[in-house]
């Protein structure tokens, strides 16, 4: 006989939104359950294949020493960084678990009407049916659609990257977005050969030309063999690696690996949720359609992180479970129309941070600007980069003449994954560019570089 729930709550996925919900529902009494298809994936993508593994490689790579062996340095990494997943992923289960009014169930879900699912679980399936549904399902990496590649017994995803023990010999990446870029600033460090597939004209694309220059001169630096204007025609397995056919500048090219990695992006996960059954409606794009307060097309029914086709991002998840929390609990105000600059950062090394508008962005919005920037090597304010021995880098700010706001800033530095959220702050709770300037900031620390950088004014529109 199938198993069946009535809850308050049931959340699809159990990513950092919905169990931001599905905890805090569960601590007001309310009856919740959270499904999870994968017994690797408590907790979501951050801190099982995600930001947490990834950004813990970039560390354990920054610090291999020349002595040390590449390999041998690699597996190590990769074995502590798994115990780290694994801990994570631990603690997401046994703290929702653990609630009086919470039940975990691991299996496939899929929607049977709108307030029902079916979840295949190693014990048999059973039915939940619910008040509210949260879709938290996240995304899954994208193959581009090159002959050969799926098939290729050379390919992995990111997923599959961080899980080898083996150091690929000479990665060889197709795409050159933040994910991209990030593994091969990873793998490059490890001592693995790195060759990166952009198909567009230049990486960095977003960034404004003089940005882009220098933090692509330092991968070039580092020994990252980047291919911009690149079409991948073809992959072709042989005994012991791999050959890419590629055009570029008109010419047919090919190049031997021993690992292939697919970084073209990410998309929903909506497949095989059922979401027609539930009456839930999609995007062009695959994602789930939400208004602003992320209800979908039944008003019971909401979608968080990934899955709404959003910014791609784990704290745009969080952001997504207090708004979700406000319509169930709350006063049904906040919305993703609320949020205002909303900070990214690449993790290469350094980090390149942004927040607001480019220089070219605020000019094609009709602003009036100052922009004062500054090589990190030349901040006589900034020690602390001398001091951790990384001076590479450009800090930027994008200001408006008139009244003084920061537009926009790109901090390509050490610790910019941490200065960015100060700037951000700023923007949001209207500290001047002149104030963010003439604070007073601990010494030696890598926020007083705005002492300097804000002062140093390199190019002024006339009112």
């Amino acid at each position: 006989m199938e198993d069946s729930l009535r809850v308050d709550l049931l959340v699809v996925g159990f990513g950092k939104g919905g169990k931001a919900v599905a905890g805090a529902m569960a601590r007001l009494g309310k009856q919740v359950v959270v499904v999870e298809q994968s017994d690797q994936m408590y907790g979501g993508t951050c801190p099982n294949v995600g930001c947490v593994p990834t950004k813990a490689l970039v560390h354990e790579a920054g610090n291999r020493r020349p002595s040390d062996v590449p390999q041998e340095w690699y597996e190590r990494a990769v074995g502590e960084v798994h115990q780290i997943t694994s801990l994570f992923r631990k603690g997401n289960f046994d703290g929702m678990n653990s609630l009086e009014t919470a039940t975990v169930l691991t299996g496939h879900a899929e929607f049977t009407d709108e307030h029902t699912v079916r979840v295949d679980t190693l014990d048999g399936p059973v039915t939940v049916t619910a008040e509210h549904i949260l879709i938290n399902t996240g995304s899954t990496p994208v193959i581009p659609d090159i002959p050969g590649l799926r098939d290729s017994k050379y390919l992995v995803t990111s997923t599959d990257l961080i899980h080898r023990t083996e150091l690929p010999k000479h990665l060889a990446i197709v795409g050159g977005g933040y994910l991209g870029v990030e593994f091969a600033a990873i793998y490059r460090r490890f001592g693995a050969q790195v060759t990166l597939f952009e198909s567009g004209s230049a990486i960095f694309d977003r960034e404004d030309d003089d940005i882009a220059a220098v933090a692509e001169k330092i991968l070039v630096d580092e020994g990252i063999e980047i291919v911009t204007g690149a079409n991948v025609t073809e992959v072709r397995d042989g005994d012991s690696e791999v050959t890419i056919t590629y055009t570029n500048d008109g010419r047919e090219k090919e190049l031997s690996a021993d690992v292939v990695l697919a970084a073209a992006g990410r998309r929903p996960a909506t497949e095989g949720l059922g979401l027609a059954a539930a009456g839930v409606r999609t995007t062009s794009g695959e994602a789930v359609e939400v208004d602003e307060h992320l209800r979908t097309s039944r008003p019971h029914i909401f979608a968080l992180g990934d899955v709404n086709g959003g910014p791609q991002f784990t704290y745009i998840s969080l952001d997504d479970s207090r708004i979700v929390l406000d319509q169930l609990v709350g006063e049904g105000k906040r919305a993703t129309t609320d949020r205002v600059a909303v900070p990214r950062t690449l993790f290469m090394t350094p980090p390149l941070a942004n927040v607001g508008l480019t220089e070219k962005e605020a000019r094609a919005a009709g602003y009036r600007i100052k922009v004062a920037s500054q090589p990190v090597g030349e901040i006589i304010a900034m020690p602390r980069a001398y001091v951790v021995h990384e001076t590479r880098g450009v800090m930027k700010f994008v200001i408006d003449l008139a009244t003084d706001e920061i537009l926009g800033a790109t901090l390509l530095s050490v610790d910019a994954q941490e200065l960015i959220n100060l700037v951000a702050l700023a923007m949001r709770t209207g500290v001047k560019a002149s104030d963010l300037r003439d604070a007073v900031y601990t010494h030696p620390s890598s926020s007083e570089a705005f002492n300097d950088v804000i002062g140093a004014v390199v190019r002024t529109d006339e009112l």
